[in-house]
């Protein structure tokens, strides 16, 4: 059976080793945040660098999910002092486990805090597509399918909550959210 994979980006306001209140309170919510989440049913497995300190993502060594990458929007630094983006890489069972962990809890708290903490890029922030189940899915296929669905819109291989696809590629809903079937 296919899994989900998730991949979403944001660029910050600030840089992740910025000591000032802003940074303090996304990494305080984070962390929180990937503990609910981890524990949600339908969550596999997250990326998680093995010993990166705050700010080091792309010299960190991250197995099976490969090279560390961001899409071609991405302006800001890239050393340990400058690095100013917030990127998660997970899989999931289905697409209405991983829903809910976003849209409630805690993770909808800090969506509401996301404005304060992100810069408004005008670029898609998240991307979903369905992998095999004995896939582990890259920084860099992430990064391909957030531009893909930046350049062409939501499809099968590439998609969004709003406009989602079930492994076999036929449009679906999601807790009523999602383009109306014409039957």
């Amino acid at each position: 059976m296919p899994h989900l994979a998730l991949y979403t980006f944001g660029v910050l306001k600030s840089p992740l080793t910025d000591p000032g209140p802003v940074t303090r309170e996304f990494y305080e919510r984070g962390e929180a945040v990937y503990r609910t989440i981890s524990q949600h049913p339908g969550y596999l497995a997250h990326a998680e660098a093995a010993e990166a300190g705050r700010g080091a993502l792309f010299d960190a060594e991250w197995g099976a999910w490969g090279e560390f990458a961001v899409p071609t929007w991405y302006g800001k630094g890239r050393t340990v002092e400058t690095t100013a983006l917030a990127a998660t890489l997970s899989l999931w069972t289905d697409l209405h486990p991983a829903f809910d962990a976003i849209y409630s809890g805690l993770h909808r708290e800090a969506l509401n805090r996301r404005y304060y903490w992100f810069e408004r890029t005008g670029h898609p922030n998240y991307v979903l597509w369905w992998v095999g189940d004995d896939v582990i899915p890259t920084w860099q296929e992430g990064v391909s399918k957030l531009e893909h669905l930046r350049d062409h819109g939501s499809a099968p291989d590439a998609f969004t909550f709003h406009h989602a696809f079930a492994p076999e590629g036929t449009a679906t809903r999601i807790n009523g959210i999602g383009p109306k079937s014409d039957a």
